[in-house]
């Protein structure tokens, strides 16, 4: 038997930088081989790094928003037994909805829902057959309000953040478990990708760090629990959501992000749902 055979298999997507490379790592320091998959040819940088743990490690660029990518995706895991699958690929879009471009946002989507989702359903049937297996999806506390100037991008995480429990409820009888990483407004390249570096929450200078995110997802994940909000003020405010009118939530969301709201001064900035 090979020792890759050994080891458990975990699948990372969106682990060229960011919340999905601090998995990844967190995966290789367990002892977890890794596939590992972006849209970027930086997931061969990630993949020179994670090897350094140890831990055989398999690199993929390609274009998860798409059926055909996702199937390549797969096709490398070849039948081997996912232990861990963290579904954490997704791209954000700024600006008013009308403003945008249709394939920015059909992008959006596809890379955020449609190829997310068709990726669990390849994997997971799979770990449902074996009765084991954790599946960690990147949702965000942006699905809890209605996202003014990135409506599509919170609408995404809003079908994501209610797509995990309720898979998680389907799998309650079996050794699968479904957790939901929801963070905040985290420093990562999400941002200035998203065009957002003149609004609030693209020049908030407290984003969470990406390796405290992470962390905290995972070990969500290795306990196998529900949902998990990443930050006391994000708790907070997640709390908060539940109880405020759409209508105030949609006008506080559009305070930070704005196009033209960065701020400018000394004047003390209140972070936003991420």
């Amino acid at each position: 038997m090979m020792i890759e055979d050994i080891r458990p298999l975990a699948v990372v997507t969106g682990a060229s930088s960011g919340i999905g490379y601090e998995l990844a790592r967190l995966a290789a320091e367990d002892g977890y081989d890794l596939i590992i998959a972006a849209d970027e040819r930086a997931i061969f940088e990630a993949k020179a790094a994670l090897e350094q743990h140890g831990v055989m490690v398999e690199a993929l660029e390609v274009d998860l928003s798409t059926t055909e990518g996702v199937d390549r995706l797969v096709g490398v895991i070849g039948g081997r037994p996912v232990d861990a699958l963290m579904a954490n690929a997704g791209r954000g879009l700024g600006r008013g909805f009308l403003d945008q471009d249709w394939a920015d946002v059909r992008f959006v989507i596809d890379t955020n829902v449609t190829g997310t989702v068709y990726l669990i359903q390849q994997v997971v049937r799979e770990m449902r057959e074996q009765d084991r297996g954790r599946v960690l999806i990147t949702g965000s506390i942006a699905g809890l309000m209605p996202g003014s100037f990135q409506a599509v991008y919170n609408g995404t995480k809003a079908f994501l953040d209610s797509f995990a429990w309720a898979l998680r409820n389907e799998l309650k009888d079996t050794g699968v478990t479904v957790s939901c990483l929801m963070p905040g407004p985290t420093d990562t390249e999400f941002f200035e990708r998203a065009d957002m570096m003149d609004t609030k929450v693209g020049t908030d200078p407290k984003k969470a760090d990406p390796a405290d995110v992470a962390k905290t997802g995972y070990h969500a994940m290795q306990k196998g629990e529900g949902d998990v909000v990443a930050g006391f003020k994000n708790k907070l405010q997640a709390a908060m959501a539940a109880v405020t009118p759409e209508s105030v939530l949609a006008e506080q969301h559009r305070k930070m992000a704005e196009p033209g709201t960065a701020k400018t001064d000394t004047q003390t900035y209140q972070k936003p749902l991420g």
